[in-house]
């Protein structure tokens, strides 16, 4: 089942909602600024994106700016900064059979389900 990592007051999430619901495909909503990912489920889903955790981190946040960009850190010290401030988590973050994408462009989202 596709699963959609989703910030309701996010407009490109809203967006890669509205498209999956055109899909017609069965899909989960996970909404993870309530129902925040543990660490070693964003060590998971950064393995299915490929990513290395700074590169799921919304460096642009206040949160970052004030509280980590001028530090050095570690792998698991960013995830951790993700676990206690989900708002840093990019989103939205599709997953499906095991692989998932940052979902901002929904042409990438069409080609990833298809």
């Amino acid at each position: 089942m596709i699963q959609i990592y989703h910030n309701p007051r996010c407009g490109k999430s809203r967006t890669c909602l509205a498209f999956l619901d055109n899909s017609k495909q069965d899909y989960e909503i996970i909404p993870y600024l309530t129902e925040t990912p543990t660490h070693n489920e964003l060590k998971s889903l950064l393995k299915k994106l490929d990513l290395k955790p700074l590169q799921l981190v919304r460096t642009k946040e206040k949160i970052w700016i004030e509280n980590f960009k001028a530090k050095t850190l570690s792998d698991d010290e960013i995830i951790q900064a993700m676990v206690e401030n989900p708002i840093l988590i990019e989103r939205p973050i599709v997953v499906k059979d095991g692989k998932a994408i940052i979902g901002r462009d929904i042409d990438l989202v069409a080609a990833f389900l298809d």
